[in-house]
């Protein structure tokens, strides 16, 4: 027996007409709440069309644990904030180290790493095939 069919190609985990907002819409919101803590690098990718697991990864850096932790937190409380408190993460692995905390959405997955982890894995290196979503706001 075969899965069912995925409509547009993508993960099944967010029924946007059902369920609220679209994956890139929330990808978006999380990586401008890591900017908004001064993430470094912060970047979206469309990896949608080659895991089924999930649409988008964000990935960001902080330059200490402490700021780590603060990216993390301020990303979960603005998409809530936004979104509704239902639209929370899954699961959150990494709280304990902080070099890297994984946040899982279900329809787009947050990578926040300190900078020798993200240097070490590089995971843009990896994604660097695949489009990267424009999230920033217009400049005025």
């Amino acid at each position: 027996m075969s899965p069912p069919e995925r409509p547009w190609g993508r993960s099944p985990v967010v029924d946007i007409a059902t369920r609220g907002p679209d994956p890139a819409t929330l990808a978006a919101r999380a990586a401008r709440a890591a900017d908004d803590k001064l993430g470094r690098d912060t970047v979206v990718i469309d990896v949608g069309d080659v895991l089924a697991i999930t649409d988008y990864f964000v990935i960001t850096s902080g330059a200490n644990d402490r700021q780590v932790r603060a990216i993390v937190e301020d990303i979960e409380r603005a998409v809530a904030d936004e979104f509704g408190p239902d639209v929370k993460p899954r699961r959150i692995e990494g709280l304990d180290s902080l070099r890297w905390v994984l946040m899982d959405y279900g329809s787009f997955v947050v990578h926040v790493f300190d900078e020798e982890t993200r240097q070490f894995y590089e995971l843009e290196r990896l994604w660097r095939d695949m489009p990267r979503l424009q999230w920033q706001a217009a400049s005025s």
